[in-house]
């Protein structure tokens, strides 16, 4: 999920309303109807900006679903929702924590910048916290040497979205918690072993033949945490151009 720097448009905006507004409190440049229109406008936006940038960076972000590596939890165009609190508050731009609420859990959906290029946003689940032991043999997971509890489901609102012969979906459990998930029978296992090391995160897609996650470029580290993933709010089908109503609102799991 690729995301332009609103954070600090935003901010840049603060700055030059809460400069005008100041100069124009010095009697400068009142003689200019173009200058009194644009320290009316800083004005009038000052507040808007304030609220929308505390919002954002403190409460909530939007961010849409490019691709189908969470597949069959998130279909490509979803917007989702995206706690801001719930990992520790952390100041807009440097990213610094300031706060501590609490800290991921296995089988949370969450949004990091992504350790190649933080530019970038990725969305995951978590699959290993700090000192687990992961184990991906055959296409099941363990965790400190215990499997994760895996059924095969038959059926999905949108199993036409992603349905192919060699796809299979299931749910897959642990710690309480339960989600569905994809494999490819045409893809290889790829057995592999990783220890999680503290401050650090493992991370899968639930597309598990079909996503490019901490297998193959490593660990997520707590300060690229965004925040967790806990509603679609819109969805929207390219191909027909039109609305997916029934998974408005839906929470993610």
């Amino acid at each position: 999920m690729n995301s332009i720097d609103l954070e600090f448009i935003l901010v840049l905006l603060i700055l030059i309303s809460l400069i005008l507004i100041l100069i124009n409190k010095k009697n400068i440049g009142r003689n200019s109807n173009f200058f009194c229109w644009v320290v009316l406008q800083a004005k009038s936006f000052f507040p808007i900006l304030i609220i929308v940038l505390f919002l954002r960076s403190f409460v909530a972000e939007p961010f849409r679903i490019p691709s189908g590596s969470m597949l069959p939890t998130l279909l490509v165009g979803d917007y989702i929702l995206v706690n801001k609190y719930k990992y520790g508050i952390r100041l807009p731009i440097i990213k610094s924590k300031i706060i501590e609420i609490s800290e991921p859990e296995r089988g949370d959906v969450v949004v990091f910048r992504y350790p190649g290029n933080e530019k970038i946003n990725f969305i995951k689940r978590v699959i290993g916290v700090p000192g687990d032991q992961i184990k991906y043999e055959d296409k099941i997971l363990y965790i400190n040497n215990i499997a994760y509890e895996k059924n095969k489901k038959l059926e999905h609102k949108y199993l036409d979205v992603f349905t192919r012969p060699e796809l299979e979906m299931y749910s897959e459990s642990i710690d309480s918690n339960s989600y569905n998930i994809l494999n490819d029978n045409m893809s290889p296992a790829n057995d592999a072993f990783f220890n999680v090391p503290e401050g650090k995160y493992f991370v899968m897609g639930d597309n598990r033949d079909h996503s490019s996650d901490s297998r193959y470029w490593g660990f997520v580290p707590s300060e690229n945490l965004v925040g967790k993933a806990f509603l679609i709010w819109m969805s929207f089908d390219s191909d027909k151009f039109s609305l997916k109503y029934k998974r408005i609102g839906s929470s993610i799991k």
